[in-house]
């Protein structure tokens, strides 16, 4: 028996890429009538925190907000009801962390081929240590 995915939790970072891994997010939240969670990861790095770097992050995240409404009004057509959140930190232990906060019952995320000439490198990719990590399904989208 398939599962009924009630919160399904979309991690973009808005770019192309992406755009497979929404529409299937689309398909999935309609068929299950299911709430979708929109997540960007702000990655920090690690310096000092100063007034300069205090605003690059606040900058970051005011574009960040921008880019998820724009994209959560692409869901309004289906009525699916979206959360948005941005985080900052590193974005595998972020997608994980709030997934399990959220109780999320499946993540849907934009993948890649694996590259079989170096396959070993393919395995160090987001997509790859979220599946690892998280304690719900995931749907890799390629």
């Amino acid at each position: 028996m398939i599962p009924r995915f009630q919160r399904i939790l979309l991690p973009v970072d808005f770019t192309p890429k992406n755009d497979s891994a929404v529409e299937v997010a689309r398909e999935l939240a309609t068929q299950y009538d299911a709430t979708l969670s929109l997540i960007h990861v702000i990655e920090t790095i690690n310096l000092p925190e100063d007034d300069e770097l205090r605003s690059f992050y606040a900058e970051l995240e005011k574009r960040s907000r921008s880019q998820l409404n724009a994209l959560a009004r692409r869901f309004d057509e289906t009525k699916t009801p979206v959360d948005q959140e941005v985080r900052f930190g590193h974005r595998a232990e972020e997608i994980v962390r709030f997934a399990s906060e959220q109780a999320i019952d499946l993540i849907v995320m934009s993948s890649h081929p694996i590259d079989k000439e170096s396959a070993v490198r393919s395995w160090n990719t987001l997509s790859y240590q979220v599946s690892l990590l998280c304690p719900c399904p995931i749907l890799l989208v390629k």
